[in-house]
């Protein structure tokens, strides 16, 4: 006896199987496509590359900036140029008691023949200074403040120290590192800035991309469409397609960065080595590396997703 149709309920293991097998089908074929389209592909890439590269090549030239700035920051020091009439022996009384200070570290008498002989040498003029007929610069105190004060802490003991009246000017030293410190800020926000328009351009390179993606693909939406073929299932491809652009303009901008650090390593070290410094270049390093990977690979996602959102809803089986 012939039996009709009848009904079975699918099983959850079987469905996620299936959703399973499909995505790895999806990144394999659009991995192939764009391989398969190498020239397309690289240039794609080196697009993304670029963009992507330029912010975190000035991130990182800013890290490094930090990273030498960072050994100027303490002590701070304060100098104290003295009134011409104190002499020797009144300057070496006024540094002993500002030495038994509680927020100060450590005082440094400079004479004014000492500082006389180490500008002759720094400054190369050693036969002009010889010709003066007297020592131009004043008795010298170097003020170190305590290791606990701030920077607002420095200034109100600069301001102290340059209201005694053996004292006829106090600077401090570390006032042209704050104003550094505040250039760099305002750098890293900019920096920002461009960064946050250079992805914006990405997702729209890759979102014109992967929409060009569908639009060669219309016909074969329209018949996975007729046979059943939902939405999401029609998408995956493309979104993996966003995903391997993504990651390989990630890994274009590394490498460039990588190249743009080593050219410059050489150079650098040379100029570090004329001020005796040992300072040397920090690259992106493996982590660094792996989140631009990971940062091209979510704008890829976010990319595809915006042009599949926009363009697939269109393409129906009439």
């Amino acid at each position: 006896m012939s039996q009709g149709a009848s009904q079975s309920r699918v099983k959850f293991a079987d469905h996620y199987n299936a959703w399973l097998r499909h995505h790895r089908l999806s990144a394999a074929d659009s991995l192939f496509r764009v391989l398969d389209n190498l020239v397309s592909s690289v240039l794609t890439w080196l697009v993304i590359g670029i963009a992507l590269a330029l912010p975190v090549a000035l991130d990182v030239a800013l890290d490094n900036a930090g990273e030498l700035s960072a050994g100027w920051d303490s002590p701070s020091q304060i100098s104290l140029f003295l009134a011409d009439d104190i002499q020797v022996e009144a300057a070496r009384q006024l540094a002993t008691e500002l030495q038994a200070r509680e927020d100060v570290a450590s005082v440094r008498f400079v004479s004014r023949e000492d500082a006389l002989a180490e500008f002759s040498e720094l400054s190369g003029f050693a036969d002009v200074l010889a010709s003066l007929e007297e020592n131009p610069l004043p008795n010298l105190l170097l003020v170190s403040p305590a290791g606990d004060l701030g920077g607002a802490g420095a200034g109100g003991l600069r301001a102290q120290l340059g209201a005694m009246p053996q004292v006829a000017e106090a600077v401090l030293d570390m006032a042209w590192l704050q104003r550094l410190n505040s250039l760099m800020e305002l750098s890293r926000r900019m920096v920002m800035a461009i960064g946050a328009l250079l992805v914006l351009g990405v997702v729209l390179i890759l979102g014109n991309t992967i929409r060009l993606a569908i639009e060669a693909r219309r016909d074969e939406i329209v018949i996975v469409k007729l046979v059943g073929g939902s939405n999401p299932f029609v998408r995956r491809p493309f979104l993996y397609t966003g995903l391997w652009y993504g990651v390989g303009g990630g890994f274009f901008a590394g490498l460039l960065v990588t190249l743009a650090l080593w050219f410059l390593q050489q150079p650098v070290s040379r100029l570090a080595a004329l001020y005796e410094s040992e300072f040397e270049l920090a690259g992106l390093g493996l982590m660094g590396f792996l989140n631009l990977l990971v940062l091209g690979g979510l704008l890829g996602l976010a990319g595809a997703w915006l042009a599949v959102s926009r363009h697939l809803a269109k393409i129906e089986p009439r």
